[in-house]
This record gives structure tokens, C-alpha cells and sequence, in this order.
């Protein structure tokens, strides 16, 4: 009995070391779920707060924090240092102060994307004399240049320069950004000749050429580079000035992204307000120059803080295991594929079980005979280890729900364009106040707020109820609902274009206020997708790459609009510009809107099938060490053990 039991703790030490088939008795989603839904809208790093995970071994309950602090249990913890780099004196580096400074920048960059990107449509149709289609697609690209290089901000910190470094230059490079920008709508030459009738089928505008255009998109691409580089590290910079293993400062952090997450509603609410109506009635220079001014204090501040930060030094990005995966696979396709997986380099010591999906990948870890040198076998550009290997293949299986996520912000995107412009031609009147048409963006971020607050108070308790289950909604589960919120916003917003434009042909006009519906259930939607979105990927990213976890969800939204921009190119080549035309009163904008609807739906659709095969990554987990407890017991009894 005695060998027995030393070889099942052996065995149950060795599991938990693996950190994956550890006996799971309860998820502790419910904290987890109000962390991220008291976070939403961080779109950067903020892999460090993996989920809480209770794990009873051998009758002793553990609570385990995994996520990416889980290496310093396991010795490979990250060195902090101060700006000399030295080891960090915690009672003059980090903390609230450092944090404070850093929550500046963020409170900047939302400043100047939010007041651009919510009101720019009306400066491309307005003042460039652009179609209404290109002026959408305009803005569309530039959102979705901006998430996409999030990425590539998120690679240049994890990879070389750090996240300090990296935040100081591209806030500098987004501050450049907004000030050619300032630039562009301030000088005459940079902009055609005033015209009254732009929105005519027939009108003698002259649009923008391509001197002034190649102004406005540098601009544009510029701020676009800045930000993305923001985006992706600012909130792990933050957290960075909190030591976990300090409880008293483990708590201060968790403050830290609720106040992080009041910091981009801020600025998110004073862009779609004041910022907005300082460029529709005091001047697009003036506007974009307050944003300037604010992205250069924001800069300045960042520097101001240098000496009271601590700093990680960058430990390598996980997308460079992905490429070498990736390129070993390629390289050594010709080779044959092994006739049992022990003969994978690895095998025996790998932290992930081997799956027979995607066996072409296994192939970069076949060890052959230039490999096998003792000089190359330990070089992972050579040949990679089974881990690494199962790490991509889990990362491939994230894919098929990814497709899934981009319809939502394709129709998310219409908020910051056709519906922009469905206001322009309605009743914006309160009095004799006119609301500019960008600042009823408004809606949408109470909206978000309301369903984030409601969230754990109300929706999750009743889910709890209906299902027996301690998450309420699953993550997946969440961005079905998201996805019905989208169908739901798309039919609204057709009807009530469809009724705008028949009172107007009518020589009426309806109240703007009855865009408030499509606001509400995309912002609703919002509430549901981006948090499940985020806790999907974050929970079923392998765990060496939770990093990669908010480069999954930026690269949806960021395709979301590419996809808008496509969608918008196909109906204008297909409907010869009949559908989406400057003047909404002659186009067919509730068209557009029911074929996203439409779209949105067979998404769904398709969804609900890629949901029902996906397996997660814990009930995989928990599946395999009840296979190997059942493999145990049956051992014990057939050598006649009590």
C-alpha cells in the first residue's frame, strides 16, 4: 500500500507540475467573470490575470493563480528593475504614483481616437467631398489598422524593446499623428473648395485630390501606428508597477484596471462630446489640435514618471514559437511521420498531451539525424519540442471560433460610420440646441456601462438559475448573445432608416433620438461579446501564451472592420452605387442594414456549430485525469490493492 500511495503522489506532484490535469473542482468564474466585465473595453495585455483555478490534490484544497505569474513558482520569474537598472526599491518605484502616470497616456490616446474616429465621416463627405461608401471605408480601414498593429506593438515589447519603451515611442509617434493631422484640416490648400450642395446626386464639388488625400492618410496611418502600439501594452506597463506577491499590492492593482477601465470611459464620453462639438462648431483645427495637445502631455507626462517605474525586460514574443513551429513543419514536411508520438522530441517530458490533430506539425519535432547532434538538439530553430508543438496546434483550434467574432465588430463599425451619417439627416434638435450627429456615439458607451453593471447584479444570477451552473454564461455563451444582439441592432437600424427615409420624402424629418435602439444593442452586444471574446481566448490560449490572448481579440475587431470595408466595395460594385449614396434620401442604407443582418445571422449559425464541437481546454483537462484515475483504480485492483 505504502508504494502504492508514494506512486500516486509521485504521480499527482508530477500532474500539477504540468499544470494541466490537476483534479478541477471549481472554476472560479464568477470573479473572473466580473474582472474582465469590470474591464471592458482594456484592449491590451492583461494576460497576468488568467482565471482563478481551485485545485484539490490529494484531498488538500490549493488555490492557484495561473496565469503568467505562475513561472515565478516554477523559477523562471522576471526580473524588475529601476530606471538605473537596479534592483527595485518598492517604497520609490511603482505603485499608485508610477500607475497614475501611466494612466495619463491611456486617457490621452482615447481622447484623440475616440474624438477622431466617431466624427471623421462627416469630415470626409463635408470637407473632402467624398462619398459617403468611401468615406466609411476610410474609416473603417484606418480602426482596423489600428488593432492590427496592436500586434505588432504587443511583438516589439514582448521581443525587444520592453513595454516602457515601446509606450514612450509610439506615443510619440501618435502624438505626430494627431498633429499632421491638425495640420491637414487646418490649412486651406490641404482641403477642396467649400461646397454647399456635396450631398446632391448632381453637385459641382470638387473632391479632395491626391496631394490632399496622401495628407490626410499619413496622418491617419501615423496616429494609427501610435495607437496600436499604445493599445497593446499601456495596461500591462500599469500593472506592472504591482507586485502580485504582495497581497496589499495584489489588491491595489486590481484597482488599478477599475481604474484604468474609468479612465478610457472618460475620455471615451468627453471625445464624443466636447471634443465633437468643438469640431462641428468651432473648427476641425481646433478639435484635432486639443486632442494634439492632449496626446503631447500625455507623452510628457509618460517621461515625466521615468525614475518611479519599474521595469521588466522583454522575454520574447510567443509568436516567434508559432513562426519556428510553423517553419520546422514546412521544412521537414518530406519527412516521414513517426510511427508512435514517444519517438517526438520531448515526449517524455512535454507539460501538454499529445494530440493527434494537425499531425503535419508534428513533423518539426521529429528528430533526425542532423538534429540528433549534441550540438543541435537543444537549438529550437533545429527542431522544436512536443510542448511547443501542442501549444500551436491549440492555438490553431482557437481559430474556428475567431472566424466567428468578426461578424459583431463588422457591425459594430456601422456605429462609427452609416449610422453617423443616418443622424445627419435627422431631428437633432433639444430646444434650440442642436446635438452634433457624432455625439449621439454617446449612447452606445452608456449603453456598454449599463449592461456591464448589470451584468453580475442581474443577468448572470438569473443565468445561474436557469442553467445550475456557477458561470451563468459560459464565454461562448456570452458572444452567442452578443452575436443576437448585432442581428438585433441591424434590424432595428433598417426599420428605422426605412421610416426616416419615407418621412423624408415627405418633407419630414424624424428624431435622431430613434437611432437609440441600434446604439443600445450593439453596445448591449458589446457588454456580452468582448468579455466572452476575451475570457475564451484568455482561458483556452496554451498557457505560455496568454500574451497572444488579446492579440486573438484584437485582430477580430480589427478584421471586423476590413470586413465592413469589403461588404461596402461588393454592394457599391454590385448595386452601382444605388444602395449607399452621400445623400441617404435617394440610397438604400436599410438594405445594407438587412443584409447584415442577414449575414449576421448565418454567422450565428455556423457559430452555434463551431460551439457545440469546441471542447475547453479544462474539460479536456479534467476528461484526461478522470481516464487516468479510472487507469489507476483498475491497476489497483487487478494487483489486489485495498
Amino acid at each position: 500500500m505504502l508504494d502504492v500511495f508514494s506512486a500516486t503522489e509521485a504521480r499527482t506532484k508530477l500532474i500539477t507540475a504540468n499544470s494541466f490535469a490537476a483534479k478541477l473542482v471549481l472554476y472560479n468564474t464568477s470573479s473572473y467573470s466580473h474582472f474582465l466585465s469590470a474591464h471592458l473595453l482594456i484592449t491590451t495585455r492583461i494576460s497576468i490575470f488568467s482565471p482563478l483555478v481551485l485545485l484539490k490534490l490529494n484531498n488538500c484544497d490549493t488555490m492557484v493563480l495561473a496565469g503568467e505569474y505562475v513561472d515565478k513558482r516554477e523559477g523562471n520569474s522576471e526580473i524588475v528593475v529601476d530606471y538605473r537598472g537596479n534592483p527595485v526599491d518598492k517604497s520609490r518605484t511603482g505603485g499608485w504614483l508610477a500607475a497614475g502616470l501611466i494612466l495619463g497616456t491611456e486617457f490621452a490616446e482615447r481622447v484623440c481616437v475616440m474624438g477622431i474616429s466617431m466624427n471623421l465621416v462627416t469630415y470626409l463627405i463635408g470637407y473632402m467631398h467624398l462619398s459617403s461608401s468611401k468615406s466609411a471605408t476610410i474609416v473603417t480601414n484606418f480602426m482596423g489598422t489600428l488593432n492590427l498593429l496592436g500586434l505588432f506593438g504587443g511583438f516589439v515589447a514582448d521581443a525587444k524593446l520592453g513595454r516602457y519603451l515601446t509606450v514612450a515611442i509610439f506615443a510619440s509617434v501618435a502624438a505626430m499623428g494627431v498633429a499632421l493631422l491638425t495640420l491637414a484640416t487646418s490649412l486651406p490648400s490641404m482641403r477642396p473648395p467649400p461646397c454647399t450642395n456635396f450631398r446632391a446626386q448632381e453637385n459641382n464639388c470638387i473632391q479632395a485630390n491626391g496631394k490632399q488625400l496622401a495628407m490626410l492618410y499619413a496622418a491617419l496611418y501615423t496616429l494609427a501606428l501610435g495607437g496600436g502600439g499604445i493599445k497593446s501594452n499601456v495596461s500591462g506597463f500599469g500593472s506592472d508597477q504591482f507586485d502580485p506577491s504582495d497581497p496589499k499590492e495584489e489588491k491595489a492593482m486590481i484597482f488599478f484596471f477599475n481604474r484604468f477601465y474609468f479612465c478610457i470611459s472618460i475620455g471615451s464620453l468627453l471625445a464624443v462630446t466636447v471634443l465633437v462639438y468643438v469640431q462641428d462648431h468651432v473648427g476641425r483645427g481646433w478639435g484635432y489640435g486639443i486632442s494634439a495637445a492632449t496626446m503631447m502631455i500625455g507623452v510628457f507626462v509618460l517621461l515625466a514618471g521615468t525614475r518611479f517605474y519599474r521595469y521588466k525586460s522583454p522575454q520574447g514574443s510567443p509568436l516567434t514559437i508559432v513562426w519556428r513551429v510553423l517553419f520546422l513543419a514546412f521544412k521537414k514536411r518530406n519527412l516521414l511521420h513517426p510511427t508512435q508520438p514517444n519517438m517526438l522530441n520531448g515526449f517524455h517530458t512535454s507539460k501538454i498531451p499529445y494530440t493527434p490533430i494537425f499531425r503535419c506539425l508534428d513533423k518539426a519535432a521529429i528528430i533526425d539525424d542532423f538534429a540528433a547532434k549534441d550540438e543541435n538538439r537543444y537549438n529550437p530553430w533545429i527542431v522544436s519540442t512536443l510542448t511547443e508543438v501542442e501549444e500551436v496546434k491549440m492555438v490553431l483550434k482557437l481559430f474556428p471560433i475567431w472566424s466567428t467574432c468578426i461578424m459583431f465588430w463588422t457591425v459594430y463599425s456601422q456605429m462609427t460610420t452609416f449610422t453617423i451619417e443616418q443622424a445627419e439627416f435627422m431631428d437633432r434638435k433639444i430646444g434650440s440646441f442642436v446635438i452634433p450627429a457624432g455625439s449621439f456615439s454617446v449612447f452606445l458607451f452608456i449603453s456598454i456601462l449599463l449592461c456591464t453593471s448589470l451584468n453580475e447584479r442581474l443577468f448572470v444570477p438569473i443565468a445561474r438559475r436557469l442553467t445550475h451552473n456557477v458561470q451563468g454564461l459560459t464565454s461562448l455563451q456570452r458572444v452567442g448573445v452578443g452575436l443576437v444582439s448585432a442581428m438585433l441592432a441591424m434590424i432595428a437600424a433598417a426599420i428605422v432608416e426605412k421610416q426616416r427615409r419615407d418621412k423624408a420624402l415627405d418633407g419630414v424629418k424624424l428624431s435622431a433620438f430613434w437611432l437609440v435602439p441600434q446604439y443600445f444593442f450593439v453596445g448591449a452586444g458589446e457588454g456580452f461579446a468582448y468579455v466572452g471574446q476575451l475570457e475564451f481566448f484568455i482561458r483556452e490560449a496554451p498557457e505560455k501564451m496568454k500574451s497572444m490572448s488579446t492579440g486573438f481579440f484584437l485582430s477580430t475587431l480589427a478584421m471586423g472592420f476590413f470586413v465592413s470595408s469589403l461588404l461596402v466595395s461588393i454592394v457599391d460594385e454590385t448595386t452601382h452605387d444605388k444602395w449607399l449614396m452621400s445623400n441617404l434620401n435617394k440610397g438604400r442604407l436599410d438594405d445594407f442594414y438587412w443584409l447584415l443582418a442577414g449575414l449576421v445571422a448565418l454567422n450565428f449559425l455556423i457559430f452555434l456549430l463551431f460551439a457545440k464541437k469546441h471542447q475547453y481546454k479544462v474539460q479536456h483537462y479534467v476528461e484526461e485525469l478522470a481516464n487516468e484515475e479510472k487507469e489507476l483504480q483498475s491497476w489497483e485492483k487487478g494487483n489486489g490493492v485495498a
